[in-house]
């Protein structure tokens, strides 16, 4: 009952899906981020259906993969792109630490964040082509979902946050034990299900969005001295990118 209740605490507020109702407990914030996972399940879920949907109608290729780009984010109500732009605003400026935090915080769009929104949906764009150009794996977009969340899951309930951070007093009650084992639990369900239905080759998949997420996770981490949501936005897109330019390579290659 907890996880379930953790679970439609992380619906609410990690996803811009409308619920009939919403719940919050303060006792269960750190569940709640346990369930990040289950509602990257969701989201993939969401994804993986239009996918087949467009696949059956046999629209223009070019059509579906458009908007198969677009369908986690609208999804996601558009909250880790609006972070991963702000991060790439501070990053490219590469100035110091304290002007890099006051360009984070900046409500203002810069222009490297149109630089770098652009060049992440000419990748997902391209991408997204080449898989449902085969529709062999459109599975693969659950376990990318679930597995960049769980990055982001484990991220939040490990590392240092940012003084600014909404997530540090979110989680200012103790962070079992059993919620990092949770997420590991679906982690591994999601690794299973890749190697299920593409075989040992499957283990690239995910491991490209553990390393995309981590590359990213670090380098900001080390630019700005502990994690924020933008900062894990911005490292969540970027491993989810990761996984999708590895799955359609994977799947140029094996069809």
């Amino acid at each position: 009952m907890r996880y379930f209740r953790g679970f439609w605490m992380a619906m609410g507020m990690f996803c811009g899906i409308p619920l009939p109702f919403h719940i919050w407990d303060e006792k269960l914030t750190a569940v709640m981020v346990a369930a990040l996972p289950l509602v990257g399940l969701v989201i993939g879920a969401i994804w993986w259906v239009v996918g087949l949907a467009f696949a059956a109608l046999g629209p223009p290729l070019v059509l579906a993969a458009a908007i198969m780009a677009v369908v986690p984010f609208f999804a996601a109500g558009f909250i880790h792109l609006d972070g991963y732009m702000d991060t790439s605003d501070a990053l490219l400026s590469r100035r110091d630490r304290v002007n890099r935090l006051r360009i984070l915080k900046d409500p203002h769009v810069g222009a490297f964040a149109v630089v770098m929104l652009v060049i992440l949906f000419l990748l997902q764009f391209a991408s997204m082509h080449a898989i449902m150009d085969g529709g062999r794996y459109l599975v693969m977009l659950v376990v990318v979902c679930a597995l960049s969340r769980s990055c982001s899951a484990l991220a939040i309930l490990i590392l240092r946050h940012m003084p600014e951070s909404n997530y540090a007093a979110l989680l200012s009650k103790k962070r079992h034990i059993g919620n990092i084992i949770f997420i590991g639990i679906i982690a591994m369900g999601a690794i299973c299900l890749s190697v299920f239905y593409i075989g040992p080759v499957g283990l690239i998949v995910p491991g490209a969005v553990f390393l995309g997420y981590t590359m990213a996770m670090h380098t900001v981490y080390k630019s700005f001295g502990g994690i924020s949501g933008d900062l894990l936005g911005y490292s969540m897109i970027i491993g989810e990118l990761c996984g999708l330019i590895v799955l359609a390579l994977i799947q140029g290659v094996l069809l």
